[in-house]
């Protein structure tokens, strides 16, 4: 079988990327990821929020700054510079030591840091870039025009910058998805990443503290993606689209690609079965399409869309209703 694709105008010898995660932390496991069969990588996201706070934590310890405010200034960007510096050196290990596509992430709120680390991470040969886009609507003063707007402002300030292919993963929480993801591809994007999946908060009642719930997906979660990717596939939307969350086998890698996705992300399947499982994956992909005479991708991606009555049924989901005779 021919499993190769074409993501944002690279070369993937299969559809299976490793979604942006603490699998996708280390040179070893990256190694383990091209071993397996991955098609390509999607690094672990540098957070700017996460670099601040770690400083400003020393910071606050030490009383000598409080003093010299403008010594806390140079502490905090040579610590900045410092982060970033070891995310290009994953970058730089990570092409050097594997022959699979290698996706940076950047996980950013704004458009004011960010442009000018993407174009180092370019210059350390990251074949694109994956912005991890998240601004929550927690502030009564912040209307949803001026959050979709950001999103666009940070697309067009790193664009501005790099010539490499530039992704956006998002969440599904948008009063118009259809419109935002059209928004974003006007923009430039290349690739819509559908969906990032947030924690869920819960409530410890014996500590009486707030936990993290619902850490990992489930299969069932799958259909949220598909969704989404099958109505704007059938749009014909001007860039690639990549399916995330809850695939956790080859059959969910099949449904998202005969929806319309030009590739599939991974991770809870693999904090649970392990990263060598990328190749049960592939191999059941394989399986499948011989089964159903496919030789290639190619032939059946957005198979789904040939037919009128599905994309309606996609539109109009909530009212299917189940057949329980």
């Amino acid at each position: 079988m021919n499993l190769s694709t074409k993501y944002m105008g690279v070369e993937l010898k299969n559809p299976i990327i490793v979604s942006s995660s603490k699998l996708t932390g280390n040179i070893d496991n990256i190694r383990s990821c091209a071993k397996a069969g991955a098609g390509a990588v999607v690094l672990k996201s540098l957070f700017e929020e996460q670099i601040i706070a770690k400083t400003e934590a020393g910071l606050k310890r030490n009383e000598m700054y409080f003093w010299y405010p403008e010594a806390s200034d140079y502490v905090l960007n040579i610590s900045k510079g410092s982060g970033v510096k070891e995310y290009l050196k994953l970058i730089e290990q990570s092409k050097k030591e594997t022959d699979i596509p290698v996706f940076a992430s950047i996980n950013c709120v704004s458009p004011v840091e960010w442009p000018a680390f993407a174009k180092k991470m370019e210059a350390a040969g990251a074949d694109g870039i994956e912005l991890n886009i998240a601004i929550f609507p927690f502030d009564k003063n912040l209307n949803s025009q001026k959050i979709e707007d950001t999103y666009i402002e940070i697309l067009q300030a790193v664009k501005k910058e790099v010539n490499i292919p530039v992704a956006v993963k998002i969440g599904p929480y948008f009063t118009n998805t259809v419109a935002m993801t059209w928004r974003l591809a006007e923009a430039g994007a290349d690739a819509l990443v559908l969906f990032n999946r947030f924690y869920n908060p819960d409530v410890d009642i014996a500590t009486m503290k707030v936990v993290a719930d619902n850490v990992f997906s489930s299969p069932d979660e799958k259909s949220i993606p598909m969704r989404w990717i099958a109505l704007l596939s059938a749009e014909n939307i001007p860039c690639d689209l990549a399916a995330n969350t809850g695939i956790h086998y080859s059959i969910g890698v099949a449904k998202q690609l005969l929806a319309g996705a030009t590739a599939v992300q991974l991770c809870t399947t693999l904090y649970q079965n392990g990263i060598p499982y990328i190749t049960e994956i592939r191999k059941g992909l394989e399986d499948w399409m011989r089964k159903h005479g496919f030789k290639s991708i190619a032939d059946f991606r957005g198979l789904v869309n040939k037919h009128p009555e599905n994309t309606a049924a996609f539109e109009r989901i909530q009212y299917m209703k189940r057949n329980f005779e």
